[in-house]
């Protein structure tokens, strides 16, 4: 049995997105162990500009891989992003909102809390 992964509130992690399936582990859940390098465990809501930032930067989230069953994410989209791209984009001003009960924990070696509640995606409902 696998222990609780915790968010960034100290509670349980919740589902990030599964259309399309993100994580890691492509269960939905920005969980990390050592073997993900990227460290992918910040939740975000999709932004056109943060697209293009991160196409920019190597990482072209939106276009279709087939390949790989990976139809390119667009705006609204919810993807587990890499700690150290989410805190590039912080300091270049277009990081894109978080869903903090959906961001792991290991997420607070990289960035501050401040900084998450700073752009924590507001649910409308």
């Amino acid at each position: 049995m696998y222990p609780v992964t915790l968010n960034v509130l100290g509670a349980p992690l919740l589902i990030c997105g599964c259309d399309p399936k993100t994580g890691w582990f492509r269960n939905g859940l920005c969980q990390t162990d050592p073997s993900d390098r990227g460290q992918h465990s910040i939740c975000c809501v999709m932004t056109e500009s943060f697209l293009r930032y991160s196409k920019a930067q190597g990482n072209d989230l939106s276009t279709p891989v087939p390949a790989f069953q990976f139809s390119g994410l667009r705006p609204g989209d919810h993807w587990c992003v890499c700690a150290s791209r989410w805190k590039q984009a912080y300091d270049d001003g277009v990081a894109p909102s978080v869903r903090l009960e959906a961001t792991e924990e290991t997420a607070l070696s990289v960035v501050t809390l401040k900084q998450l509640k700073e752009h924590a995606h507001q649910s409308i409902g």
